[in-house]
């Protein structure tokens, strides 16, 4: 007596179009539910809608000089005033929305592309090489970013660009270590210990298989550091060692309405605002997509 069997019925498999789709709902369902994501979202595409819209339009040219309309409170005509030289204030923050965005931008993708890296590097040779990276990852954070942009200014002068390279060299370190210390785990897991036993290269496995898994990381620490870029991009233009006047920056505004606070107190509120809110704005993004990526807080 023979006994016939089934194959069991097979279960659907989705395609990759539908799991990729699932897996993007799912992302965005977290986003909704993280308050401190959706507020610097937002706070963060206010800036950057302003700082677009200053290249082709502001209300009035950020250097134009009306001296007949010096220190004006708010009006129908300038809805935040004017500085000492007549300027109109709120085309000069919404100018300097776009520098602040430009510092950021260069100080943080001159921090990750040496210090991601060399952070790589150091997890997976180990050794001397290791030992290193960390020493002159030591030198560079003992190296004050207030200091490393007197000595480029003196260098190469004062400008924007001068000042973000100095940023940009002083955060080296933090991508440096925060990169290494995450790779570190990633391979000393089953995963990568198994691929290494297939023969696979050192650079396939860090390229497949580590970057991959610490990109989330990476993205939260450039998100956090774009936000002390930002400040400290302020407080360089503030001391006269960031972008040059008459450029609209916020550190130089607030650097030129100090010398007016009797006359007129208000002049520095508008810079002050904007630094605030923009640095607040990323620090909320990078919260919130920490709380998005980073599985051990979704749990």
């Amino acid at each position: 007596m023979s006994v016939q069997t089934t194959d069991p019925t097979p279960v659907p498999v989705p395609p990759p179009s539908v799991v990729v789709v699932t897996a993007q709902a799912s992302l965005f369902r977290r986003w909704l539910h993280s308050p401190s994501a959706v507020a610097g979202a937002v706070v963060v595409g206010v800036v950057v809608a302003a700082a677009v819209v200053s290249l082709f339009w502001t209300p009035y040219p950020p250097l134009a000089v009306h001296p007949s309309d010096a220190l004006r409170g708010a009006s129908a005509a300038h809805l935040l005033g004017t500085d000492q030289y007549g300027r109109d204030v709120l085309s000069r923050v919404m100018s300097g929305a776009r520098i602040s965005l430009y510092a950021g931008v260069v100080s943080v993708l001159v921090a990750a592309v040496v210090g991601v890296p060399a952070g790589l590097v150091a997890a997976q040779r180990g050794g001397v090489a290791q030992q290193a990276v960390l020493r002159l990852a030591d030198i560079l954070y003992g190296f004050p970013a207030l200091l490393a942009a007197i000595t480029l200014s003196a260098a190469l002068g004062a400008s924007t660009t001068t000042a973000m390279l100095a940023i940009g060299i002083a955060y080296i370190p933090v991508f440096t270590r925060v990169t290494r210390s995450n790779a570190l785990v990633v391979l000393g897991s089953e995963y990568v210990l198994a691929a290494r036993s297939y023969g696979r290269r050192p650079f396939a496995i860090l390229r497949r298989h580590v970057l991959p898994n610490i990109a989330p990381t990476i993205v939260i620490q450039m998100t956090l550091l774009f936000s002390l870029a930002i400040l400290a991009e302020a407080g360089l233009g503030y001391l006269g060692l960031g972008t040059p006047p008459p450029a609209a920056s916020w550190g130089n505004m607030l650097q030129e309405a100090q010398n007016y606070l009797g006359q007129d107190p208000v002049l520095s509120i508008w810079p002050g605002a904007a630094i605030f809110l923009t640095v607040l704005g990323f620090s909320l993004l990078g919260e919130g997509l920490n709380d998005m990526l980073d599985p051990r807080v979704r749990r």
